[in-house]
């Protein structure tokens, strides 16, 4: 327990340092292209042209990086007062690339303006609120900048001296490859962003800027060990394994997704072997030849790599050789593992759930592996309980739940539908249904159960999917049943006026804007609050239950609301409905309906299921978002 807990906190530590890299990958790109391009060995010299570089690695990708670590901890403020606080690392050690200083100073920077917010919250007088909020930002920030002057910077530096100095023996001693023993299983349990975002490409880029190249890029990005695991399923792999396997490899070698590759690895445990062998070939090749990149490969695609490429001629060879090399030596141990041993059709599925766990996620390229079944079994012959459920058992669940009964009474089926928190999943039940992101959780709870996992709530095909196999395979022997299903699919045509203090005119907010999806959850929290549902601290609650999984329901609608913990902050019942008719983005989604809920005692699931059914129509949903007044808003909720 103790060393899965261990790794569960190396991947959220690794999952967040790529959260501050990887939003700014485009301007590592760019410094990269420029490198190449016109320093004085790349394809174009320009020395007017080349006086970009310094500035750019030495200024614009630190405040970019502190900027998005402060960011990800307290919403645009934070990311001000977290650039601020990079600038005293930045100039307290001018002679090193302040990556790893920027990714400290970032998110502590923007802590300690958080925990000052909600120290004054509600203490500063009215009319004072921008005064102190600027004022104290700058100060702050202007502290910590120079605290990070005087210490952090150097300590950094002297830090990232020691890296340095330590990967320099390394290949001087011809000890590199070694490396491959703890990157590639790295790489298989999702902990190779805590290794490369926090250690490798820090490196990297300072190597970048001494010798204009590095080999530290390519120590993970290397598609070759990959490729030659998926090349020896193509020749000698048997069932799903053998048939996804060229897919599979198209995927990773040119769209750079690796984790495509982890379930066969994770099928026959002995092939990390192969990778292992084939990163470290890799690797003895790149030291030998003389390979690196000019900045991280990202995706770790040959188009990348060749992108990033330093720009001489033997650096591309040295690049491809080690490529090359990799795949053969992983495809040829790959082979023979899999000649040797037996395989199942199954054992692919079984492989994918398996990484799926490790990574605590639904993986977005498993269905290409596994054709996207995720189940543990086959639909039952026969279903009498149907549980839609989601984290706290109040909003995407009411309304998931809600479409469901409506469609299971249409189809004259005796299932009894119903929505409850992950935790209270009953022990009974057959059919689980979840947004994607939580049906590992939901999968740990019930493993018995067929699962489902949908992303849009509102009009998701699996539900016409999941109706049609109960109408094939229920038999109807379930007369005990019947009463009670018939209780539970009661007619939920929407009858929003039947309770006035649940959904009111003045909480209905039109032609409001938001830069981030934080400030619109905020936004409709405060309302809450200001209507007297919820007590101050629902809105953090509500802001913790979207980092958690996205509250977007689809049709451009999202219902933010509190943690299942957050329900004891519930006053009572009762909706705020924003409308964002330019949009607000959910994780690649645009909302421009946002129903802030709170709910309490289950008073609010009827005017829930109600909405649920007027938001699967996108026509409904268009008509609200062209509205021009509240009242009109209401009629046409009322009207539907």
């Amino acid at each position: 327990m103790a060393q899965s807990n261990m790794k569960v906190r190396v991947q959220k530590f690794g999952n967040f340092l790529s959260s501050m890299v990887l939003p700014n990958i485009g301007a590592f790109i760019a410094w990269g292209l420029i490198t190449a391009l016109f320093i004085p060995t790349g394809f174009f010299p320009n020395e007017s042209l080349s006086s970009l570089v310094d500035p750019m690695v030495s200024y614009l990708l630190p405040l970019l990086i502190g900027y998005t670590g402060g960011k990800l901890i307290h919403d645009h403020r934070g990311g001000v007062v977290g650039a601020i606080a990079t600038m005293g690392v930045i100039v307290g050690a001018p002679d090193t690339p302040m990556f790893l200083g920027a990714m400290v100073m970032g998110p502590l920077a923007s802590y300690v303006i958080k925990k000052f917010d909600q120290a004054i919250d509600g203490k500063v007088r009215a009319g004072f609120e921008m005064l102190v909020n600027n004022f104290s930002a700058g100060i702050l920030g202007g502290i910590l900048a120079i605290l990070a002057f005087l210490g952090v910077g150097p300590a950094v530096n002297g830090f990232t001296q020691i890296l340095v100095a330590g990967v320099d023996w390394l290949i001087d001693a011809g000890l590199l490859p070694l490396t491959s023993i703890l990157i590639e299983p790295a790489k298989i349990l999702f902990l190779n962003n805590a290794i490369n975002h926090g250690v490798l490409s820090p490196i990297g880029l300072e190597q970048v800027r001494e010798a204009g190249r590095s080999v530290m890029f390519l120590l993970e990005a290397n598609p070759g060990p990959g490729l030659g695991v998926l090349l020896a399923f193509m020749l000698f792999g048997r069932g799903m394994a053998r048939q996804s396997a060229p897919g599979a490899a198209l995927i990773h070698f040119v769209g750079g997704i690796h984790e495509i590759y982890f379930p066969y690895v994770l099928m026959k445990p002995m092939l990390l072997v192969s990778v292992i062998l084939g990163g470290m070939s890799g690797v003895f090749t790149l030291v030998l030849l003389g390979g690196g990149l000019v900045s991280p490969a990202s995706p770790g695609s040959i188009i990348a790599i060749t992108l990033v490429t330093a720009p001489e001629g033997m650096v591309y060879v040295a690049n491809y050789a080690a490529v090359l090399v990799s795949t053969v030596v992983s495809f040829v141990i790959s082979a023979i593992v899999l000649k040797s041993g037996k395989q199942t059709e199954e054992d692919l599925d079984e492989a994918t759930k398996k990484m799926e766990e490790m990574k605590g996620k639904k993986s977005s390229v498993a269905g290409q592996v596994t054709g996207g079944a995720g189940n543990n079994k086959t639909l039952p012959k026969e279903v009498s309980k149907i549980v839609f459920a989601c984290d706290a058992g109040m909003g995407s669940s009411a309304m998931g739940a809600s479409l469901l009964k409506k469609k299971v009474k249409e189809a004259e089926l005796d299932v009894t539908v119903t929505n409850t928190a992950i935790s209270n999943i009953p022990a009974d039940a057959e059919v689980v249904i979840t947004q994607e992101e939580l049906t590992p959780r939901a999968r740990n709870k019930v493993p018995d159960a067929y699962h489902i996992s949908v992303d849009n709530f509102l009009s998701s095909p699996e539900y016409d999917k999941l109706i049609a196999g109960l109408q094939n395979g229920i038999s109807g022997e379930q007369a005990e049943l019947i009463e009670q299903a018939e209780k539970e699919a009661a007619d939920i045509e929407p009858n929003l006026d039947q309770d006035d203090d649940l959904l009111l005119e003045e909480n209905i907010f039109i032609g409001q804007k938001f830069a981030t999806k934080e400030e619109a959850i905020r936004f409709a929290g405060e309302a809450l609050v200001k209507a007297g549902y919820v007590e101050d601290n629902y809105v953090e609650a509500m802001l913790e239950r979207e980092e958690i999984t996205s509250t977007y329901m689809g049709n451009n609608v999202a219902i933010p609301h509190g943690t299942e913990e957050a329900k004891k902050a519930v006053i009572k019942s009762g909706f705020t409905i924003v409308q964002v008719p330019d949009g607000v983005d959910f994780n690649g989604e645009q909302a421009k309906l946002i129903f802030g809920i709170a709910g309490k005692d289950g008073t609010h699931l009827e005017i829930l299921s109600g909405i649920a059914v007027i938001c699967a129509e996108q026509e409904n949903v268009d008509q609200m978002v062209e509205a021009k007044s509240a009242k009109e808003l209401m009629e046409i909720i009322n009207r539907k």
